[in-house]
Formats: structure tokens, sequence, C-alpha cells
């Protein structure tokens, strides 16, 4: 990597961090103020599920502003959504309103929708040779979003006295507005100059086994883990731990999710992509047998940093995978589709999780995504089969 490239790497990895903090603060909030200003406890994770509704819905238009107007400039519109989205949910706070509460969390979600491209922005940066450490160091700018995110939400608590939580989400739009400034200094290569070459009809490339594993992967991945990280909080509180139990839980959950990539592109690049696809569903399918070991602090802290390590390989597993089975001509129409179905699954996994927490219980929702991870790992074995037979051809 050249100076240019690592300035880039690094403020995209600054960006993802403040970005993911303020994310992370929603994720260990939302649920729990969704079952305060909610009359239906069972539209108690509705929040969060606006917010990855909001990722998934925001994820096309952003693809297609970004290809007529470049990267940062739509990076910067991002930003500008997610300062929208914190202040709109401190208004809503105020005046108890839970309908303008999930339209903030859509908005926050938008944000991320825009910031989810940061990653393959990094491979446009370093040039697809270094893509696994690129996105592995991005990634990696979410380990700082494990203790930022969920402490501001604690420390801005009682900041507005009287005002429950509308501190936190003021401090939440604070983190947008530092990532704005940095996203306006960002220099990577015009889009344009990546489209080299005749783009395949769309149909031809999803049509391809490796790109069809490495989207249905990383979304089974990420909605098995967004399901059990959103009911975790009700969980914790409905077996009778305090409230305080929460944050160190999905602190070190976030850690998890992070914290390995600073060497997963390293054990991408010397197992391949589907081995570590493979390793990340196996880690989750742990995280459902530890959740159903028992209802004590430990059980959740140890099953939730499973969960997260698992995420972390399944997701980045299938994002490699992705770059592998495209031309760099059809690069952002791959990256589109892939983000839309990502967080459409995401977006059906977090809408039921309150739903099946609420109506059948915390071992049930777990038990639920055992098939889809059975699924994804068989998958992620057959395409490493199918990939070595034609290496070896």
């Amino acid at each position: 990597m050249n100076t240019s490239s690592r300035g880039n790497i690094l403020i995209l990895a600054l960006s993802q961090a403040l970005m993911l903090s303020a994310i992370v603060l929603s994720m260990a909030l939302a649920a729990i103020i969704g079952s305060m200003l909610a009359t239906d406890k069972g539209l108690a994770t509705l929040p969060v599920a606006g917010m990855v509704i909001g990722t998934a819905v925001a994820s096309l238009p952003a693809a297609m502003l970004m290809r007529r107007v470049g990267r940062r400039p739509g990076f910067m519109i991002g930003a500008l959504l997610g300062i929208g989205g914190s202040l709109l949910c401190a208004l809503a706070l105020h005046q108890s309103d839970f309908a303008a509460f999930v339209i903030g969390n859509f908005l926050l979600g938008s944000y991320q929708g825009f910031a989810n491209y940061y990653r393959f922005a990094a491979v446009e940066a370093v040039g697809p040779g270094h893509a696994g450490k690129a996105i592995s160091l991005v990634v990696a700018g979410g380990v700082v979003a494990a203790f930022l995110g969920p402490q501001l939400g604690l420390w801005g608590r009682d900041w507005i006295g009287g005002q429950l939580f509308v501190g936190s989400y003021l401090a939440q739009g604070v983190l947008s507005l530092v990532a704005l400034v940095l996203l306006s200094r960002l220099r990577l290569p015009k889009i344009t100059a990546a489209r080299v070459g005749l783009a395949r009809p769309l149909r031809e490339i999803l049509g391809q086994p490796a790109l069809l594993v490495a989207v249905f992967g990383a979304a089974i991945g990420y909605a098995v883990m967004i399901m059990a990280m959103t009911a975790t909080p009700l969980a914790i509180l409905g077996c009778g731990l305090p409230g305080s139990s929460v944050t160190p839980v999905i602190q070190w959950h976030v850690v998890g999710m992070f914290a390995p990539s600073f060497f997963t592109g390293t054990l991408i690049t010397r197992y391949g992509a589907p081995r570590i696809m493979q390793a990340g569903f196996i880690l989750q399918l742990g995280h459902v047998v530890l959740a159903l070991s028992g209802v004590e602090f430990l059980n959740f802290l140890s099953a939730l940093i499973l969960l997260g390590v698992g995420w972390n390989f399944a997701f980045i597993g299938g994002t490699t995978l992705l770059t592998q089975a495209c031309l760099p001509a059809e690069r952002l129409k791959v990256q589109a589709v892939n983000e839309f179905t990502v967080f459409g699954f995401t977006a059906l996994a977090t809408l039921s999780a309150g739903w099946l927490y609420d109506r059948f219980g915390w071992a049930t929702l777990n038990l639920a995504v055992v098939p889809f991870l059975l699924a994804a790992l068989i998958a992620a074995i057959g395409i490493e089969r199918k990939l070595r037979r034609a290496a070896a051809a």
C-alpha cells in the first residue's frame, strides 16, 4: 500500500468506528426504549427493525448515487442522515413519541446503508490483491464501537435532567458530525476508473455459485447475529438480571464482532474465504448451544462473544468471496444487490426477534436459527470443494 492508500484506509476505518459506535449505541438502547414507549411489548424491537430496514432500503439508492457523484459525496450524505436520525430520536424521547423514535432509527439505519460501502471503497483504494486485508482493517474500526457506543449510552442517560437517554442520542449525533468532517478529507480514485471491460448481464452474474454462496452466507451470518443481539437485552432483563448487565454483554459481543478483523484477512489469504465462512457458521451454532445452556450472566456473555466472532468470519469471508466472483465493471451492481439482500434478510430477522421472544421465549428464538446456519454451512463446504476442483483442473 502506498501513502495515499494508507491515508484513505485510516479515514475509512475511523469513519467506520464512529458510524458503528452510533449504531451500537442504538442497538444497546433501542429495544429497551421501545419496550418503554410501545403499548404492545411485542413491538419492542420495532425501532431496531426500523434501523435495519433503513439500511436495506438505503443500500440501492446509495450505490446509484455514488455511481453518479462518487464515494465521498455519498458517504457525506450518509453521515448527514445519521445526524438527522440522532436528533429525531432525541426529540422522540423528549415527547415520548414511539413512531418518531422508529423513524429516527430508520434514518440511522440509512446512514449505515451508505457507510456499509466503506469496505468496498477500501478495496478500490488498494486494489484486489489486498482486498481481504483492506476489508478487515476497515471493519476492525468497530472495535472502538464496542466501548464507545454503549458507554455513551450509559453516560448520556441522565445528561438532560428528567429526560432519560436524550443526552445519549445527542452525543450520538456528535459522532456522525465528526465522521462527516473526516469523510470530507477522503481522496479515492473515481469509480468510473474501475469500470474496465464489459459487464455481464445481472442474471448471468448472479448465476455463479460462488457469488450466490457469498451473498447467502453473509446474509445468514448477519441475520442470525442481529436477531440474537436484538433480543438479548430483553432476555437479560426478562431473566431477572440487573439492567447493568446489558452494557458489558453488548460491549464484549461487539469486541467479538470486530477484534478478529485484525487477523481475519490473513486467515482468508491462507485458508480461503469459504473455509473461514464455515468457521463462522460453526461458531454461531456454538452460540446457540451456550445460549440454551443457562440464563446466568456468563451464559449471555460467552454466547454473545461467540456469536460476534462467528459473524466476523461469515461476513468478512462472504464479502471477500463476493469481490472474487465479479469483474471490475460489475462491482457496483453486485455490491448493491449484496447489500440489499443481506440487510433485507437482516430486517426480517429483526422484525421477527421481538415477536418470537415475546410469544415463544429465548430458547425458541435461538433454536429457530439452527436450520439456516446448517444450510449456510453446507453451502460454504460445497463451494469450497467446487473451487478446489476448478483450481486443480
